[in-house]
């Protein structure tokens, strides 16, 4: 399928007929050095200039395959990622690797290869049908309509299958799940069900006696006092306390302690008048 799909966009470049490429970037240089300081941490790197290549992220990967570690890095590195779309302009298939990449293979779901089609159709004389000087005036109009289409479909099928699952799980309120945490906020967590792959929210504010400050590096909330840590891919224990159908939204309660990590802390942000007020009343006790 690949390999017909690089075929065909190298056909039209031959005959120098305009098409709309499948367009990958690759991650900006901010999503770099965020990967790069959450790779730090567990001792692996990737190149943040020069020759950045796909192979990187893989290696990276299979490193941390062998330390038991390829979930959490997986979904680090997947998020740091460009979103791919639809283009006349081609600027190659980053995570691909390929230098020129076209949708040609799957008509009946994509209106990028109809356009495809058409355009070969053009280039080789196949008869009717072929792409029109007014449309390839509107290719990259085209693209862009496409490209959001395919972002609001894929948007329309993750909120109905979130309805769909809270409309599930709304029977079983107040049992309890084992889960993963597939994400970490200032306000609080995000655990992913091992049982259903259902995604909801525990509030910061729900967790513990102590204050959470979120380690943005690290993907984790951590206790302040305690130095117990919750972070991304912790596999955790989780209790259900609402689930709302028609929002699609699950509510948890934390029942995992959290681990408690000997790495060194950045000091809590947004809170450096409260560690003044404390050091100048330390040093009025003191003289």
């Amino acid at each position: 399928m690949i390999q017909a799909n690089v075929a065909a966009a190298e056909a039209l470049e031959a005959k120098s007929v305009p098409l709309i490429y499948r367009v990958h970037d690759k991650p900006s240089a901010e999503k770099l050095r965020a990967l790069n300081e959450f790779l730090a941490s567990l001792d692996l790197k990737i190149p943040l200039s020069g020759g950045l290549r796909p192979h990187h992220f893989n290696r990276a990967l299979e490193a941390a395959r062998s330390r038991d570690l390829e979930g959490v890095v997986g979904e680090v590195v997947l998020r740091s990622q460009a979103q791919a779309e639809y283009s006349p302009a081609n600027y190659g298939h980053f995570g691909l690797n390929l230098r020129r990449y076209a949708h040609f293979t799957s008509p009946i779901r994509r209106y990028a290869d109809l356009t495809v089609h058409r355009s070969l159709i053009r280039a080789h004389g196949f008869g009717a049908g072929g792409l029109s000087d007014e449309e390839i005036g509107r290719l990259e109009a085209i693209a862009e309509s496409i490209s959001l289409s395919e972002r609001r479909a894929m948007a329309a099928e993750r909120e109905t299958a979130e309805r769909l699952i809270a409309e599930f799980l709304s029977e079983r309120v107040g049992a309890r799940f084992e889960a993963v945490v597939s994400g970490a906020v200032k306000s609080g967590l995000f655990v992913r069900l091992e049982e259903t792959g259902a995604e909801g929210f525990i509030p910061a504010s729900t967790i513990g006696a102590e204050f959470f400050s979120h380690d943005e590096t690290h993907h984790a909330l951590y206790g302040e006092t305690s130095g117990r840590e919750y972070a991304l891919g912790d596999r955790v224990e989780v209790r259900l306390v609402e689930a709302i159908p028609t929002a699609g939204a699950l509510r948890f309660e934390m029942l995992s302690e959290g681990t408690l990590r000997r790495r060194a802390r950045r000091p809590a942000r947004g809170r450096p008048a409260a560690a003044k007020r404390r050091r100048r009343r330390a040093r009025g006790r003191g003289r």
